[in-house]
């Protein structure tokens, strides 16, 4: 235990976190927050399921039982656990029935269709656990719909348990576009009476929205970035919850995501073929040539590189890349992608790259060593987003000398400078229209900026400066968490007799 005079005992309880499972920025930024939180002097636990893909090296299995209510049903859960050099413990809730499967959350871009229940059962088993080992619990920070219901149970079904009733809870939205909307048939599974099942809690448009639940009832609502908090208050970006945002704007804050840089370092990298860092930057250029190599484009074509590593969905604009690759082929550029996600996007992409294959290099899957040397061996990183709350691969790529070409919209905003706009500031390349128009310019201006080689060496000087570690980050939670701590939790609006 650590004695610090502002430690907090904080349990983050989240759907995933690297390095035990991971499908998108959500893990890393549940991990890296946590460990930051750890060495600032807090005492930190994560809770999180026990999937197939869990490697059970590292764990211990512990003897406790969980009994977790499920409506008319329940369901009996195994403890895990494993203790982190960093001193963050992350409890495994195991329920082979719900979680022993090939993917978190569903396969061929199809959700499980018995994800309410399992996610109520997260919820409600992570609950449980603090429950039944009487865990020190200042702040309950719950991660996106699938741990939404917590704030919830908290004023509800937990209100009259010392533990963990005394928590402040946070949910932080990482992607309001998934919300966890089911049948509200399924009420019964969660528990909640059907009183809940009323536009002042959960009902959405005739379904019921566990994102909204938990909107409705956290203590404090936090998301990835600043402007992405302002975005969201709109009808543009509210995803039909603005309403429900704007009566709580009080309660919302945008904290920007860091990233983990001991993970994230061109000088220590051990994906890499070859290290390097800011003044010794020949190892760039040597792991260019390596990555071109391990994805079959020409090695010698002196061509810029541009890389994305992406889900492979029109949030992210993947389908005004494939729009606009017919005028992109006309540009001095290659092009390396690397994610899954909808089998049409991944299907174009393909019989792009078949059809190029001296210019477009496309790996389906996931794969976090490529992941990295995609952004130590390109000159670019893409990410034309239609919307993006933070966004994790432009500070990689910031860090690694790739300089971002992003569409202006949420963390893409607030963290990538235009260099065109402000020549001794910037640190990318920038554009405002969601049009494949727009994005084939930015990569023009990103071109000619390549071609002059003293102001793109200032360029990606000024972008591998720049500092996004979880430190700043962790600090403004801190003190988030410390400001709730000292005032009674917010109340709910009560549900009709």
């Amino acid at each position: 235990m650590k004695t610090s005079k502002t430690c907090l005992d904080v349990t983050m309880v989240a759907p995933e976190v690297v390095p035990f499972s991971k499908t998108g920025g959500l893990a890393d930024v549940v991990a890296g927050l946590s460990r930051a939180l750890s060495v600032a002097g807090h005492n930190v636990a994560v809770i999180t399921p026990l999937y197939s893909r869990v490697s059970r090296a590292q764990l211990s299995r512990t003897e406790e039982k969980l009994h977790i209510a499920l409506g008319d049903d329940s369901a009996t859960a195994g403890v895990w656990e494993a203790r982190s050099i960093h001193g963050v413990t992350t409890y495994f809730i195991e329920v082979p029935e719900l979680y022993d499967r090939p993917e978190l959350y569903g396969e061929g871009g199809e959700d499980y269709p018995d994800n309410a229940r399992r996610f109520a059962a997260l919820s409600r088993g992570a609950l449980e656990l603090i429950r039944s080992r009487r865990m020190p619990c200042d702040i309950l920070h719950v991660h996106d719909w699938q741990t939404a219901l917590i704030p919830l149970y908290m004023k509800s079904i937990y209100a009259d348990e010392p533990h963990p009733a005394r928590a402040r809870t946070v949910l932080t939205l990482h992607n309001l576009a998934y919300q966890g909307i089911f049948d509200m048939a399924g009420l019964s599974e969660t528990g909640l009476g059907s009183s809940y099942a009323t536009p002042r809690y959960l009902e959405f448009y005739g379904s019921m929205s566990f994102l909204k639940g938990g909107m409705v009832a956290a203590d404090a609502l936090t998301t990835v970035s600043p402007t992405y908090a302002r975005e969201i208050l709109t009808e543009d970006f509210g995803c039909g919850l603005e309403g429900v945002l704007t009566a709580r704007t009080g309660d919302l804050v945008g904290i920007l995501n860091g990233i983990d840089t001991t993970e994230w370092d061109p000088s220590t990298d051990a994906h890499l073929p070859v290290r390097y860092r800011l003044g010794a930057m020949q190892g760039k250029g040597k792991c260019k040539t390596a990555l071109r190599r391990e994805v079959g484009l020409p090695e010698g074509s002196g061509r810029p590189l541009f890389g994305m590593v992406t889900r492979l969905v029109p949030q992210k604009g993947v389908d005004l890349l494939i729009a606009a690759f017919s005028r992109l082929l006309e540009t001095e550029a290659d092009w390396v992608i690397l994610g899954n996600g909808q089998p049409e996007i991944e299907r174009q992409l393909r019989l792009l790259a078949g059809a190029h294959p001296e210019r477009l290099a496309v790996r389906i899957g996931f794969d976090d060593a490529l992941a990295h040397r995609i952004q130590g061996g390109c000159d670019f990183t893409l990410m034309p987003s239609r919307f993006e709350p933070c966004g994790l691969n432009q500070l990689y790529a910031l860090r690694y000398g790739t300089i971002p070409v992003v569409r202006a919209v949420g963390g893409l905003a607030d963290t990538v400078i235009d260099v065109t706009r402000e020549p001794d500031l910037g640190t990318g390349v920038s554009f405002k229209a969601p049009t494949a128009v727009a994005l084939t310019d930015a990569v023009q201006r990103a071109l000619a900026l390549f071609r002059k080689p003293r102001i793109w060496a200032a360029l990606r000087k000024r972008a591998m400066e720049q500092d996004f570690s979880w430190d700043r980050s962790a600090g403004s939670y801190a003190q988030l968490y410390a400001s709730l701590k000292e005032h009674p939790p917010s109340a709910i609006p009560p549900g009709p007799d």
